[in-house]
């Protein structure tokens, strides 16, 4: 099973729009934010596309055309970005309902749900406590950090 990467992507487009925005209110195109990702620029629209329907960022069409936060980068949450790009849970039952002539297979699903409530409770209330504020901070103090000896790519 491969992991999602919606938030990890949606996050890291918003921490390089923040970190763009402390310089100018310019909107942004889908292949300068891939390229810091280093993704295709679709797949940057598709996150775009989801956060703009949430209110997290704001677009633009024709000359000039992006996009940048729609707000301050101190009132996005991960939580809210989750919210808006994740598409499934975190954990699911398995396609197939379990034999429920079995005792484990009729109980199993409503047993896990519990776990799963709870996992899901904590994850959420996890990424309420950062904004895309906080994560620039760490991003920034990270690569500052890094012993990486290749030059860093300027967003702006």
């Amino acid at each position: 099973m491969a992991a999602n990467s919606r938030l990890t992507v949606a996050a890291h487009a918003l921490a390089w729009m923040a970190l763009v925005r402390r310089n100018s209110d310019e909107y942004v195109t889908s292949e300068r934010i891939a390229a810091s990702v280093n993704t295709n620029p679709v797949v940057i629209r598709r996150a775009i596309g989801r956060l703009r329907d949430a209110g997290i960022v704001e677009v633009q069409r024709g000359a000039g055309a992006g996009c940048r936060l729609a707000r301050p980068p101190e009132s996005i949450t991960l939580r809210e970005v989750y919210d808006a790009v994740a598409d499934e849970p975190l954990f699911g039952f398995h396609a197939r309902r379990p034999n429920q002539g079995c005792p484990v297979g009729r109980g199993i699903q409503p047993a896990l749900a519990k776990v799963y409530d709870g996992v899901d409770a904590a994850v959420r209330a996890e990424l309420a406590r950062t904004t895309i504020a906080d994560l620039l901070i760490d991003v920034l103090a990270s690569a500052w950090r890094s012993t990486v000896a290749e030059p860093a790519s300027d967003p702006a």
